[in-house]
């Protein structure tokens, strides 16, 4: 297999470790952009007003009041979004975990999937992560295909209405944002916090 080839397939239980890894790096470099993505909200921001206002009444330090509840709000962000994406889910019924590798043998990304909740609401998207050595070299895009016909083939076997696969993205990570938009995705809502979203989902129906 020559060295520039990538190809996907399921990941091998000695490669978890790594796996792992490379979905708390992808985490990390978006958790900060969360944080102050969410923080600097109108709503957000009256809440630590409020919040650092009640504590100079039991602190001395003006300035330990200033900062603790920024501190603990964007503690709280961080440690949501990495229990959220910063694990491997259990095998659903997709399959998987998958991962992209390099003819050289690298793995440098992988991809997760789950049926929707509901009948109709095709598979979805719950990890997908490149490791940032590989980025801006297709390999994004080359999960999304795999990802796009394994949702095919689900919803076919299952007799599901439509195939259709959503992918859940972070409000900070446009890059991703943006790949999905070129490749026919549209956002279609999301879930977020005091009405500010946090994460936006782009469906495709395939």
């Amino acid at each position: 297999m020559a060295p520039g080839h990538l190809s996907v397939r399921e990941m091998r239980e000695d490669e978890r470790p790594m796996v792992l890894e490379m979905l708390k790096a992808g985490v990390k470099d978006t958790e900060n952009r969360v944080a102050l993505h969410a923080l600097t909200r109108p709503p957000a921001l009256l809440l630590l007003a409020a919040a650092s206002s009640g504590l100079r009444f039991v602190l001395a330090s003006f300035a330990l009041a200033l900062l603790l509840p920024v501190f603990l709000a964007v503690a709280a962000v961080k440690l949501g979004l990495r229990a959220r994406w910063g694990s491997l889910p259990p095998p659903g019924g997709l399959g998987g975990p998958w991962v992209a590798v390099r003819g050289s043998g690298d793995v440098c990304g992988v991809l997760a999937l789950a049926p929707g909740t509901n009948a109709g609401d095709g598979a979805r998207v719950t990890r997908l992560s490149v490791s940032r050595w590989h980025r801006r070299r297709g390999v994004g895009r080359r999960l999304l295909a795999f990802a796009e016909a394994r949702a095919r083939a689900w919803a076919g076997g299952m007799g599901e209405p439509r195939a259709r696969l959503v992918v859940p993205v972070a409000v900070a990570a446009w890059g991703v944002a943006g790949m999905l938009e070129g490749c026919g995705y549209q956002a279609e809502g999301g879930w977020g916090c005091m009405g500010y979203p946090l994460v936006r989902e782009f469906s495709k129906d395939l």
